[in-house]
């Protein structure tokens, strides 16, 4: 049978070969490589810029068509190889490669099935670029999904950057192109163009599946070889497909790479350097995990990572996708998490990426009042599309997957749920019962939820999300979104109120302090004291608090004190932890200096101790997410700014007492539930701290019934302090 394409005589259509020349035949297969009626074989190569095509296997020339860059073999069946090769001759040079058109589809339609469902939890198996081999030929397979295009091809160095050379063909109507071209190697540039079918506007874009990019500001993809890193963190992972991280101490030490450290240089260190560095930093310290601000590839180092535009590459300014292995593994082996910031809420115009990817808005909605973010300038994603659902669900399995990531934070949650986020009133399209929330992405976040926790039990994917929405860490069966966790803006923003006002002052706002009690048990709460509070204005975590310097520290540490013994998990983002004066600068390293002033180093020293008798004491962390864990002693001494509460866990008991202003309070008496010695565990007032010295190493109880308690204990509060206290 002939091919459609060729006439009886076997000459090539030539609206076919136009088609092909001028770069938009949708599935140039049908015309190149190896064809054949049963009787006569023939190969068509379109070769621009070529003197000659040889094929050297049976030492054949092939035929120029005209004076055009085809060149066409006409032969009997079986005098080719299975795979033949071709030798290109430009001027001197001479090259020799298996022919790119001799090689059937090789992503199967059980995968183009799945993913058109938006249930491939794997598509960057398949999508993307993939060191690949067919029958024992070498090279690299792309995938990409570009539905509205009329032709896609691979470009890069290899190629001249010329689109006609590697057209690539549609797997029928699943809107995915493929080829796979022989002799590649991994390391290669590469990027996509795309033709649009009904404009014909020609785009060069970046992989959207791409698992490694150049460095900035050059935007393409790199062919990554096959991971060679070694895991050595079986242990860690058994025991956390196990554990009851609920009740468990989580710390976690919030860093953004680019900024904790440089290297001598001024450079950016290497995710070896960061293991050698931070992961000893974070053991001496104390915290169970480290959260990565956006290590997902992205164009603009001032967006922090946030505006992402390769959701599954590790960003290049810090070295290779194995070495960010190296650095987990690292991480794990000392016995500390990993959690990335992950952004599915947005992502940037930039023309190379996302945005209009293939000429029409894609993974975008084409209605701006839907498809762009006003206050970020970014877009949004379309959730109800499978696609795009599929791509988001797949890059968070993919970090959990690829690299033992324990977590996902997930940015911007409020701005997914509500249409109306940030928006005048017009500026809207409500949903198909009149309402504000986004169906399509509550749907998305459930799904996301329940894929992860089933692939990877044990990773947590944590909200940031800063309004009522309810039940978002309760499972989607009971209507929730299905987070782990959330962080608790509201204690956080009203904590850092409280805290900025005068101490004279503070008697006026102390529901401040209380008022987060009655909702602290509705979710699973992070308590977050992010980089968000340390930017743009809002002054360091140490300046936001009043008074001289010295009443500076004391609040501070009195703040921290307050942040780890309270209900929920803990998280403190870098340099906070010694009280670095100024805002963080994205652009520059920590001031490690601060370290040399004694104020600075009790600080440091302080927050490490706390991460001590937090992992230690179970009463501080065993019930972070229940109401039994905690229990108020005083939440009225709003006249001297003191609060008093208990901490427990079974027979496990832990005392709080917190001093908010700067008068000592002698003979502070307060009820205890059983007669003993109450030992103090920690005086955030020691002189080891920075602070005054002020207070008894513990009290023996009295047979006084207070505070709604049979016995007590008499105190010395420290100014600015806060004392925990244990019966021993």
């Amino acid at each position: 049978m002939n091919s459609p394409v060729l006439d009886a005589d076997l000459q090539p259509d030539p609206d076919a070969l136009r088609r092909i020349a001028e770069a938009r035949h949708h599935d140039p297969f049908e015309l190149l490589g190896r064809h054949g009626d049963g009787r006569r074989e023939w190969v068509l190569v379109y070769a621009p810029g070529t003197d000659s095509v040889r094929l050297p296997d049976i030492d054949a020339a092939m035929e120029r068509l005209g004076d055009s860059d085809f060149f066409r073999w006409l032969g009997q069946p079986g005098q080719l190889p299975r795979h033949y090769r071709l030798e290109w001759r430009r001027g001197g040079e001479a090259r020799i490669g298996h022919d790119p058109y001799d090689f059937p589809p090789l992503i199967s339609d059980f995968d183009l099935h799945l993913f058109g469902e938006g249930r491939h939890w794997h598509a960057y198996r398949f999508l993307g670029a993939h060191v690949h081999q067919v029958d024992g030929v070498e090279g690299v397979l792309f995938g990409v999904w570009a539905p509205n295009a009329e032709r896609v091809s691979v470009v890069g160095n290899f190629n001249g950057w010329d689109g006609r050379r590697h057209p690539m063909r549609v797997r029928g109507g699943s809107g995915v192109w493929e080829i796979f071209i022989p002799e590649l190697n991994a390391g290669e540039l590469y990027k996509f163009e795309i033709r649009h079918r009904a404009s014909g506007m020609v785009l060069t874009k970046t992989d959207p599946y791409g698992r490694a990019f150049e460095l900035r500001p050059g935007t393409a993809a790199r062919v990554v070889a096959p991971s060679s890193h070694r895991w050595d963190d079986a242990d860690w992972l058994a025991d956390r497909r196990q554990a009851p991280w609920q009740h468990r101490p989580m710390s976690i030490y919030e860093v953004h790479p680019g900024s904790w450290q440089r290297d001598a240089d001024g450079g950016f260190l290497s995710y070896d350097d960061l293991a050698d560095r931070l992961v000893p930093y974070v053991s001496e310290q104390g915290f169970t995990h480290i959260e990565l601000l956006p290590i997902t590839e992205h164009p603009l180092d001032a967006s922090w990572g946030y505006q992402t535009t390769g959701y599954f590459a590790p960003t290049s300014r810090f070295g290779d996708p194995d070495g960010f292995r190296r650095f987990v593994d690292r991480c794990h082996q000392a016995g500390i998490g990993v959690i990335l910031d992950w952004a599915p809420g947005h992502f940037p115009r930039d023309g190379f990426a996302l945005a209009r990817f293939d000429g029409s808005p894609l993974y975008e909605h084409e209605d701006p009042r839907r498809g762009e973010h006003r206050d970020w300038g970014t877009l949004i994603f379309n959730y109800g599309r499978n696609e795009v659902k599929n791509f988001l669900i797949a890059s968070a399995v993919y970090w959990l997957e690829e690299f033992h990531l324990d977590g996902l934070r997930v940015d911007a949650v409020a701005s997914m749920l509500y249409l109306d986020y940030s928006r005048e009133p017009g500026d809207w399209v409500p949903n198909i019962y009149g309402g504000n929330e986004n169906l399509e992405a509550i749907d998305f976040l459930r799904e996301l939820n329940q894929v992860t926790q089933g692939q990877h039990p044990g990773a947590l994917v944590i909200a940031e999300e800063s309004t009522a929405w309810p039940q978002v860490t309760r499972p989607p069966w009971l209507g929730g979104l299905g987070f782990a966790m959330k962080w608790n803006m509201g204690w956080m923003h009203d904590t850092l109120e409280y805290m900025s006002k005068d101490p004279v002052h503070r008697h006026y706002h102390h529901e401040r302090l209380t008022f987060g009690l009655l909702y602290a048990f509705t979710e699973n709460f992070v308590l977050p004291f992010s980089h968000d509070e340390v930017v743009h204005g809002k002054a360091s975590m140490l300046h936001k608090m009043p008074g001289d310097e010295w009443q500076q520290f004391a609040n501070l540490r009195l703040l921290y004190a307050y942040q780890w013994t309270y209900p929920g998990k803990k998280l403190l983002f870098m340099g906070s932890e010694w009280g670095q004066r100024s805002e963080w600068n994205f652009d520059a390293p920590l001031e490690w200096q601060a370290l040399d002033y004694p104020p600075h180093r009790g600080v440091q020293s302080l927050v490490a101790d706390l991460n001590r008798l937090y992992r230690e004491q179970p009463a501080l962390h065993a019930h972070d997410f229940e109401a039994g864990g905690f229990a108020w002693i005083d939440c009225h001494d709003a006249d001297q700014s003191v609060i008093s509460y208990r901490r427990r866990a079974g027979d496990e008991e832990v005392i709080v007492v917190l001093n908010f202003t700067p008068v000592v309070r002698h003979g502070y008496r307060l009820g205890v539930p059983t007669p003993g010695w109450y030992q103090v565990l920690l005086n955030s007032d020691s002189a080891f701290y920075g602070g005054s010295n002020t207070g008894l190493p513990g009290a023996m109880s009295q047979d006084l019934p207070w505070m709604g308690l049979p016995c007590s204990i008499e105190l010395t509060l420290p100014p600015l302090g806060a004392l925990i206290l244990k019966r021993t």
